[in-house]
């Protein structure tokens, strides 16, 4: 009689922690390490005074600040369906908070690395650096069980026709609505000063934009879970729209004007971001959830170098309220496509 080996019951635990299926944990985890020795580097470039070193380290860095973008999904991952947008808006306003409390500490920080002889403008990387440490280790302790696992281990929807379409129609909104944030949020500091605005005006007017992208989150994924997020996503469009319009019709001494134009701006980016996050995570299996999401993540991060480059000719070859009615133009194909998707749906 042949020898059969006892066939193990399938556990979701086990089949999740294939190379293919580890969880946002380590993914999460190395990224913030990887953000922590890009920001290592550009301490090492200041100390050196090595730019070739300081532009690698950079690149590096930058994985830190994409981690930050990633994390919104993991918010998402165990939320049901009617609060999913709000979990995710959570992830962002702690974002806000960081972004608020970081330029405070990062001072203090600059006097202690000069006195240790490390020169002051690198002091906020180092305290980067420590941040970033201090995620990676919060992470691998305490972020257990881990949210996508779990999700998975969870009996599975059934699946939804069109759910390829959903994908395409999340990615398309966070793409243009970032192509969008950043050419003319790239574009109007510039603009400003070239027409005789101090650093203090345009400081304060990037200062709203930020707020504005940031801390309307509770309220948008509110919306957005009340009223469906392809009904936020055309607002998106609307809004950007009417930020463009403000900001080619103000006036050059007009500081007011630019900071509404900023203002609606980064509301804009911030319905676009939370719905198309809900769209992109109610659409994307859970199989293959979390490489769809960092998938989509590179195509926002693609449209929003594109939307930084182009700004530049697009001013130097027509002008800044060119370039703002046009954003503001092509925020509107936000709209038809939410109204297929609808219609699809």
């Amino acid at each position: 009689m042949r020898y059969r080996q006892p066939v193990p019951h399938w556990r979701p635990w086990r089949s999740a922690v294939s190379p293919k299926h580890r969880g946002r944990r380590p993914g999460l985890a190395a990224g913030y390490l990887t953000g922590a020795v890009g920001s290592a580097g550009v301490v090492a470039a200041a100390v050196v005074d090595s730019p070739a070193l300081l532009l690698l380290a950079m690149f590096v860095y930058g994985a830190g600040m994409a981690t930050n973008l990633q994390a919104r999904y993991a918010g998402a991952d165990l939320a049901t369906p009617t609060r999913r947008a709000r979990a995710v808006s959570t992830v962002l306003v702690a974002t806000t908070l960081g972004g608020m409390v970081g330029p405070n500490l990062a001072a203090l920080t600059s006097g202690l690395t000069e006195a240790l002889g490390i020169p002051r403008l690198a002091g906020p990387f180092v305290l980067a650096g420590c941040a970033y440490a201090m995620a990676t280790l919060i992470l691998t302790v305490w972020l257990r069980p881990d949210p996508l696992l779990l999700a998975r281990t969870e009996e599975a929807p059934p699946a939804v026709e069109g759910h390829g379409s959903g994908v395409l129609f999340g990615t398309l909104v966070m793409a243009v609505t970032q192509l969008i944030m950043v050419a003319i949020m790239t574009m109007t500091p510039v603009h400003m000063h070239d027409h005789g605005h101090d650093t203090a005006a345009s400081g304060f007017v990037i200062a709203i934009h930020i707020g504005a992208m940031y801390l309307p989150s509770p309220l948008t994924g509110w919306l957005v879970d009340r009223h469906g997020p392809r009904t936020i996503a055309a607002a998106s469009g609307l809004i950007l729209l009417l930020s463009g319009v403000v900001a080619a019709t103000a006036p050059i001494d007009s500081i007011a004007q630019y900071t509404v134009a900023l203002g609606l701006l980064g509301l804009g980016w911030n319905f676009g971001l939370v719905a198309g996050t809900a769209i992109i995570t109610d659409a994307a299996p859970l199989a293959t959830r979390a490489k769809v999401q960092g998938t989509v993540d590179v195509s926002i991060a693609i449209a929003g170098a594109a939307g930084g480059m182009a700004s530049g000719l697009v001013v130097t070859a027509a002008s800044y309220p060119f370039l703002a009615i046009s954003g503001g133009i092509l925020a509107l194909a936000v709209v038809p496509a939410a109204v297929a998707a609808a219609r699809k749906g």
